[in-house]
C-alpha cells in the first residue's frame, strides 16, 4: 500500500493509504479540528528525514545528549533541561522539546 504524506495546520503524517482520498479521510478521522494543506504521495514505501533540514549537525547526536541529561537528572525533566541547554547551548524552547521527546525511552 502506498505511502502518503498529509500535513495538516499543525502536524506532519505518514498514512498507508489505497489513494489521496483514503489519506485525507485518515487525517480527518484522527484530527478532525485542522485544516488539511497538503496531500503527497510518497515515491516509495519509505519515510527518510532529513538530519541537515532539522538542523541537525553531524557532529552531534540531540537524542543522546537528551538521554544523558536525563540520566544524570535522573529522570527530573527540569533538571535535565537546563544540563541539556548548559551542553548544547540551546534555548530553552529546543531543550524542553529535545528532553521530553526522550522521556518515553526509559523515564
Amino acid at each position: 500500500m502506498p505511502l502518503f504524506e498529509v500535513e495538516t495546520t499543525s502536524h506532519i503524517m505518514i498514512a498507508s493509504a489505497e489513494d489521496e482520498d483514503s489519506a485525507r479521510s485518515f487525517a480527518s478521522t484522527n484530527y478532525p479540528g485542522e485544516e488539511i494543506l497538503r496531500v503527497a504521495h510518497r515515491p516509495r514505501d519509505a519515510w527518510v528525514i532529513s538530519k541537515n533540514l532539522l538542523g541537525v549537525q553531524a557532529d552531534s547526536d540531540p537524542c543522546s545528549t537528551a538521554r544523558e541529561c536525563l540520566a544524570k537528572a535522573q529522570g527530573d525533566k527540569i533538571h535535565a533541561v537546563r544540563l541539556y541547554m548548559q551542553s548544547t547551548g540551546t534555548d530553552l524552547e529546543k531543550a524542553r522539546k529535545a528532553v521530553e521527546s526522550n522521556m518515553s525511552r526509559g523515564w
